[in-house]
């Protein structure tokens, strides 16, 4: 008789739900449905560590010598706003100084790169469950594209002493005052003023983001670069 009613409560309890959510019930009354849980976590962790072999490798390759100069892609050109400055001082003969200018501030960013990967991997591990899979069923930069849209303002403020120091050893900021003086003793030109500083934090912070974003378009799409088991069962799939 127990028995007999014991059957009849869950019988009506089970028609009274979903079938979705019966099922659901059922599964986890068996044990089952753990294996789509753990599927969830190595999704998550599976993009984490995507993004972490993506960042390291985009800071290798743009933190040693030539990383930026040597990368067209990247390089950083003089601004702009300067372009009068430069045509100026290379048509008197400035050209080398012009040249080693621009130099300098990719020096200056290869020099800054290595110590964004800490911000890089911070932000990271702030990332949601939902916006891992967001990421992961997103179009082939679309964990660089929402990593660029969440940190861009903090990593700024971030990068920002560690560019002007190194802008300072390697003698930016000196060859740029060096050339605008050289610029305003041109008869007949006007000079703009401009944050160089600003600037090469800027161009550092966009060549880390172009090079992260190819890094993850490897990961995605080709399989030597899935260089672990879980980017292997992960983005494998």
């Amino acid at each position: 008789m127990i028995i007999r009613m014991l059957i009849i409560s869950i019988t009506i309890f089970l028609t009274a739900l979903p079938a979705s959510a019966q099922i659901d019930r059922i599964f986890k009354g068996l044990g089952l449905g753990q294996q789509s849980e753990l599927s969830d976590v190595k999704i998550g962790s599976g993009l984490k560590e995507a993004l972490k072999v993506g960042t390291e490798n985009t800071v290798n390759l743009t933190g040693r010598l030539d990383g930026y100069f040597l990368n067209q892609a990247i390089k950083i050109l003089m601004p702009e706003k300067l372009r009068n400055l430069e045509k100026g001082l290379t048509a008197v003969g400035y050209g080398p100084q012009v040249d080693e200018f621009v130099l300098s501030m990719n020096r200056a960013a290869e020099q800054a790169a290595p110590f964004a990967k800490q911000f890089f991997w911070d932000a990271i591990g702030e990332m949601t469950f939902e916006d891992a899979k967001k990421i992961l069923s997103g179009h082939e930069t679309a964990a660089t594209d929402y990593f660029k849209s969440k940190t861009t303002d903090k990593l700024t403020v971030a990068f920002r002493p560690v560019v002007d120091q190194a802008m300072n050893e390697v003698g930016v900021t000196r060859q740029y005052k060096e050339l605008v003086g050289r610029f305003q003793t041109i008869p007949f030109v006007k000079s703009e003023s401009f944050d160089i500083d600003h600037y090469v934090v800027t161009k550092a912070l966009d060549g880390l983001f172009h090079v992260l974003g190819e890094e993850e378009r490897k990961i995605r799409t080709n399989p030597a670069a899935r260089v672990t088991n879980l980017l292997k069962e992960v983005f494998g799939k």
